[in-house]
């Protein structure tokens, strides 16, 4: 299975995505990277390279962010890793993380699931 990573500038705000995207899909390898490491906000190179190689397999990863300096943060991770299958994901953070999660339990690619990911970007919550 594809794992899921969902790095951001809050510890509560990645916990909390991970924690709704686990109600759809329990049995997906999933890590939250939120906060700095003394706790305080902002985001965090070494938490986001832990959390890639917590939920790291042949399968890949999907690493989801929120805004600014997390993107950044995360592409500096996934080139330093330098490994085949890591993917940062330009989708909304939890709408992008539950279907990621949802369609990785259902055995889709690396790439299947981004293109699904890549469809909340225009889901409408109201008609």
């Amino acid at each position: 299975m594809v794992g899921i990573v969902v790095a951001s500038h809050s510890r509560q705000l990645a916990e909390g995505v991970i924690e709704l995207a686990r109600m759809m899909a329990p049995d997906v390898p999933m890590a939250a990277a939120g906060g700095l490491d003394d706790g305080g906000t902002g985001t965090s190179f070494k938490k986001i390279l832990g959390a890639v190689l917590q939920v790291y397999s042949e399968d890949g990863v999907a690493v989801l962010t929120d805004v600014g300096s997390s993107v950044m943060t995360a592409e500096m991770a996934l080139e330093m890793l330098d490994q085949p299958k890591l993917k940062l994901f330009d989708c909304p953070l939890v709408e992008g993380a539950v279907i990621a999660a949802v369609q990785s339990s259902l055995g889709s690619s690396l790439d299947e699931i981004e293109r699904a990911t890549v469809d909340a970007r225009t889901m409408r919550k109201l008609n």
